[in-house]
């Protein structure tokens, strides 16, 4: 929906109190400028540190704002450190503020250059002397003992979910608005750390569910403790409540103003009621390859829709020991920077704290905002057009656990994730709970890795999705448990799969085997098998759900079944092959079905067999049964997105060859190219084409309702940009 449109439409979310009559919240709405929401495309985030009031230069970074074209701000303002001169008890004052404002003095002159303002808080710490006042806003330990900070033992850790957050910051988030009148507060760190056992959170969770409180401090793989689950719930519960109460209280002051709360824990409910959210994914840890970032934004585009999603990326190290003054290589930077962009989130770089110890990062950051200023116009997308939507469960991730086969859940999404991008398929991301007609429209196939938990409900839309045309692949133990958690006699979508399920999960399986076969009759080998025609057989998935065939339908796919891998002498199959079959292509309609009864996305994640790679891009791209919107052709590994704006539309092609791909950082960014067959949407013509990074205009054939553009060079991030007209 338009944000004009979306926002006339939506009522206030707190309290069932309705705003949109208001006259100064009608301003916003008539006058001749966009809401505020959609104004800012490159965001600057300082996060001071107490000392930074008389140590650093505010002038310095206002300059550099200037140079990067930031037209928005994300200042840290209060809760554990207050850096402007707080009235309120208790709110800590950064000891080298003195009689000064600096945040007064940045906020003042951003407004100057009309870039719009959003302030931070923190309230998950605070001082010996709020301890002292109010021992009632600790955190409490499972032991019954407050609870100090980890990483400094000077301070308290707060309970996020009694009257520290709902009384005192809601005082300190007036305050800030009242004094410094931002578009928006961004709470940090708000949701707390863990369980907490204080008298507050164990009378309030009793009276809400009749229970105590777990005992167990977080999820475990095992069988899920149902009073963590509630305990899951009532969080969710009261962190939307203390949501509602923050934004309430700011829009009594400023009616357009919004909380924007960093990381609440249920998309779908932050699709539902955020007009702007920020995705705080700042870099990779460890084994994360950097399309990570482009997930987690296509799974927050799920349920916001078109709604601005701002990227917060810091321009530091995101590893375990947090070297917070260090630096990332710029292209570690870019290519981060470059998948949140392309896959529809506008850039926000986090600095912490004001004084530099390392300009490196600096010059980076101000080529890639450079150049996404010029191509502004072209990253104003109103809707994604890709075709293939993968679909991700927050309940499936809470409820499906207990058994050996339901460890490492999300490494089925991890995996088919990768196959995807191998592929250079355009795809977005789909939530499990928004299923219904109206947000599935746009798709021709949905993807479902090991979706293991669905409601009957989930099932008939699904259902009805395929049955209006849609194609749909699904994994391992999809629709085998309700949305509870709680295991059915058989598939929800049984009927689509063309099995049953025959009551047990082999595995793991050693040294097992799929066999690949052409047809017994033209002796012609199945699409899916496409380039795979030589290969006997490939590795097997390393568990398999047990099925029984209610269709008659021919398979590509069979068992080998497991046989001995040592000795060597020993080490020969008892069985040549099986009638077992490992894939079940059905064709319903003008719809496809393909089930896959083995976990091989995860199993392809966790050994990066690329027989298992090319297995499923063939099945996905068989289940489409549709050219791509857009069809890269090249060497390397290219992320593809597509979009469309007002006039135009875009394919966005962001290089991640290199071999740091799945552990940074990059060293450097090695260049490809690439030859892009692009769908044109129906009765549009193609006015001009151009190269937006390289600032060029290439040569582009048309034919058939596509025009074929060939790109010299993708260094992190090139932008296909065809203007249209009717």
């Amino acid at each position: 929906m338009h944000r004009r449109n979306f926002i006339k439409h939506a009522g206030f979310i707190g309290g069932g109190v309705s705003l949109l009559g208001s006259p100064a919240f009608a301003n916003v709405l008539t006058g001749s400028d966009e809401p505020w929401f959609d104004k800012s495309m490159r965001w600057a985030q300082l996060a001071f540190v107490e000392n930074d009031p008389g140590h650093y230069d505010p002038d310095f970074w206002l300059n550099y704002f200037d140079k990067i074209h930031a037209d928005g701000v994300l200042l840290s303002a209060g809760g554990i450190v207050a850096f402007y001169p707080t009235e309120i008890p208790y709110h800590h004052r950064s000891a080298w503020l003195g009689n000064s404002d600096p945040l007064g003095y940045l906020v003042k002159e951003c407004r100057k250059k009309n870039r719009t303002v959003i302030l931070r808080t923190d309230p998950h710490a605070t001082r010996q002397d709020m301890y002292d006042a109010h021992p009632g806003y600790i955190a409490v330990t499972a032991d019954g003992k407050k609870r100090r900070h980890w990483a400094n033992p000077e301070l308290w850790v707060t309970c996020a979910l009694g009257p520290y957050n709902f009384e005192f910051m809601t005082k300190v988030i007036a305050e800030i608005m009242q004094r410094f009148q931002p578009e928006g507060i961004f709470s940090n760190r708000w949701q707390g750390h863990g369980i907490c056992y204080c008298e507050h959170c164990t009378q309030n969770f009793k009276t809400a569910t009749g229970l105590e409180l777990p005992k167990v401090t977080e999820q475990s793989s095992s069988a899920p403790d149902p009073t963590y689950l509630k305990w899951m719930d009532w969080q969710t519960d009261r962190l939307k409540d203390l949501w509602f109460l923050w934004d309430a209280e700011i829009r009594k002051i400023k009616p357009a103003a919004r909380v924007i709360p960093n990381g609440f824990p249920d998309k779908l409910l932050t699709g539902k009621y955020a007009d702007f959210f920020f995705a705080d994914q700042q870099g990779r840890r460890g084994v994360i390859p950097p399309w990570a970032n482009a997930k987690g934004g296509k799974e927050l585009r799920a349920s916001m829709g078109m709604k601005p999603l701002i990227n917060i990326f810091s321009v530091g190290p995101e590893e375990e020991f947090r070297w917070k003054d260090s630096v990332q290589t710029d292209a570690e930077l870019k290519i981060w920077v470059a998948e949140g962009v392309a896959n529809g989130m506008k850039p926000c770089f986090v600095k912490f704290g004001g004084y530099v110890y390392d300009k490196r990062w600096m010059d980076a950051v101000a080529d890639m905002y450079q150049k996404y200023y010029k191509a502004e116009n072209y990253l104003r997308n109103t809707a994604s057009l890709s075709r293939v939507g993968m679909v991700y469960s927050q309940q499936t991730d809470q409820k499906y656990s207990g058994r050996p086969w339901q460890e490492n859940k999300r490494d089925h999404s991890l995996g088919m994730y990768q196959a995807l991008v191998e592929d250079r398929m355009p795809f977005d991301m789909v939530n499990d709970h928004l299923l219904d007609e109206e947000h599935l429209k746009h798709y021709k196939l949905l993807i479902l890795p090991n979706i293991a938990c669905l409601s009957d409900v989930q099932c008939e839309q699904l259902r009805h999705y395929v049955q209006t045309g849609g194609s749909i692949v699904a994994t391992f133990e999809t629709s085998l448990y309700t949305e509870d958690g709680k295991p059915r006699n058989n598939f929800g979508l049984s009927d689509l799969f063309g099995v049953s399920y025959a009551n047990s999960v082999d595995g793991p399986m050693r040294n097992s085997y799929l066999r690949l076969k052409a047809d017994s009759g033209d002796h012609q080998f199945h699409p899916v098998l496409k380039g795979l025609e030589d290969a006997y057989r490939i590795i097997n998935t390393v568990y398999q759900v047990n099925v029984k065939q209610d269709a008659t339908f021919p398979s590509p796919v069979t068992l080998i079944p497991t046989y001995p891998d040592l000795p060597m002498e020993d080490v020969y199959p008892r069985v040549a092959e099986t009638d077992t079959r490992e894939l079940y292509l059905r064709e319903i309609g003008k719809g496809r079905v393909a089930y896959i009864p083995g976990d091989m996305e995860r199993s392809y994640w966790q050994i990066m067999s690329a027989d298992h790679s090319k297995l499923l891009r063939n099945i996905i791209r068989w289940s489409l049964n549709e050219d791509v919107v857009a069809d890269v052709q090249g060497p390397g590994i290219v992320d593809v997105a597509v979009w469309r704006q007002k006039n135009s539309m875009t394919v966005h092609l962001v290089n991640l060859t290199n071999p740091m791909m799945m552990k940074g950082t990059f060293r450097e960014l090695l260049p490809t190219h690439a030859q892009v067959s692009i769908m044109i949407p129906e009765n549009k013509k193609v006015s001009r084409v151009r190269l937006l990074m390289a600032d060029t205009r290439p040569a582009f054939q048309s034919k058939s309702g596509k025009i074929i553009v060939s790109v010299p060079k993708i260094l992190d991030h090139e932008i296909i940009a065809i203007d249209l007209t009717s």
